[in-house]
């Protein structure tokens, strides 16, 4: 049996992927930093009629401490093997970046590009001693179009493509492959809980206030169903020879695409144009 270990699956895509991949006859070993939380995953691992195929872990990405211990917990479980691993935890602070406080952006980096690094080191040994695994990096669409309000997210995306892409140098030769997932709009709780920095006095207030309204009603409108992210990360693990890069929905795909083909100034007018925001400069 195929295993492998999700982070952040108490909700969203994380907590899509593991009931997929259980389903499909994974070993899925599905963590999560508050198991306080692990009461969604587990009725929707219920209604899929596979909670048998799922074992639940305590991780948080941004401590050294869980990190390696959930590592040797899950590896002494699964025989020292372990087929993959999908990096799906993530977080975002919303606001000018004027406004963020120091204390978000750290976070924020912490848990989306320095945690995939750090668990992804304590797993690595086991990849090269069996010659084989698949990293699997759930990326975004922000990852390749800069969006206001969401600098720092965008930063902590762009830094994971560019180590992804420089390690998958370094671990072809142990049979170790890489894989980014980069998905458009989806529903998923990261936005419900995504702290929003609007400081009364800021000079960003009445900008940024209308950045967030056009950017809710643009999500209410074409975000997707989290599953479709799920089955394309369960054929990413299960492909013969997967592709590098898999951005995910339309959005994501037609960004991608514009990346690179259109001059940044266009495309940045365009941003603004369909947000509204040459009619709410600070």
């Amino acid at each position: 049996m195929r295993s492998v270990l999700i982070t952040g699956t108490s909700t969203g895509i994380g907590q899509a992927t593991a009931v997929v991949l259980a389903s499909r006859g994974w070993r899925v070993f599905a963590t999560m930093r508050n198991l306080a939380k692990r009461g969604l995953l587990e009725q929707a691992l219920k209604e899929a009629g596979v909670q048998n195929g799922v074992e639940v872990e305590e991780l948080d990405v941004t401590s050294v401490a869980s990190i390696e211990a959930a590592a040797a917990s899950i590896l002494s479980r699964a025989g020292s093997r372990l087929d993959a691993v999908v990096h799906n935890a993530g977080v975002a602070a919303a606001g000018a970046f004027e406004d963020v406080p120091e204390s978000e952006l750290r976070r924020v980096m912490e848990t989306n590009f320095f945690g995939v690094l750090g668990l992804t080191r304590v797993l690595l040994p086991t990849f090269r001693a069996q010659g084989r695994g698949r990293i699997v990096l759930v990326s975004s669409e922000a990852a390749f179009i800069g969006q206001p309000t969401n600098s720092i997210y965008c930063a902590s995306k762009w830094a994971l493509e560019g180590w992804a892409e420089g390690i998958a140098y370094e671990l072809e030769p142990f049979g170790i492959e890489v894989v980014l997932i980069e998905p458009g709009p989806y529903r998923t709780e990261i936005w419900e809980s995504t702290p929003r920095i609007q400081p009364p006095g800021s000079p960003y207030h009445a900008w940024v206030q209308h950045v967030f309204r056009a950017g809710d009603a643009h999500a209410a409108s074409i975000a997707r169903d989290p599953k479709e992210v799920a089955l394309v990360i369960a054929g990413a693990l299960e492909a013969r020879r997967p592709r590098f890069r898999y951005p995910v929905g339309p959005f994501a795909r037609l960004n991608h695409f514009l990346r690179g083909k259109i001059p940044s100034r266009l495309l940045r007018k365009a941003t603004k144009l369909y947000l509204g925001l040459p009619r709410a400069q600070p």
